[in-house]
């Protein structure tokens, strides 16, 4: 837990809450605060900036692609979330010819933090919701 002297502690619930902004307002110029160095996707090390761009590839490829946490569990130093999202990828998505149709699916991550920041996520994405869809 990262405490800042003479303000309250600050979790890692609350770090992922601010992760989870910066990813809803594309602000990439805040993400090094969340995201560590040495950043692992699904076990393989991407890096901060590897990672910054696998994001910005998503936004690019699915203009209206918003975060919604519908569960969050905490067991520091992991968290574990529920990701919701409605959204309308323009080409092709997951290898599914999407091209523009909104879909609805949901991601299960599971993250766990380094010095305050997110050092490993592991995500599944629920690709046969997207399927059910088309």
């Amino acid at each position: 837990m990262w405490r800042n002297p003479g303000a309250v502690a600050v979790t890692e619930t609350d770090i992922y809450r601010g992760y989870i902004d910066c990813l809803n307002n594309q602000d990439w110029a805040r993400l090094h605060r969340f995201i560590h160095d040495e950043v692992h996707y699904n076990s393989e090390r991407v890096g901060l900036s590897g990672y910054r761009a696998m994001l910005e590839r998503d936004f690019r490829e699915i203009p209206d692609l918003y975060f919604d946490v519908q569960l969050l569990i905490a067991q520091p130093p992991f968290i574990a979330s529920r990701l919701q999202f409605n959204c309308t990828p323009k080409g092709t998505f997951f290898g599914l010819p999407i091209n523009g149709r909104k879909v609805s699916f949901s991601e299960n991550v599971f993250y766990e933090f380094l010095n305050d920041r997110i050092r490993n996520v592991w995500s599944v994405i629920d690709k046969a919701a997207i399927e059910a869809q088309l």
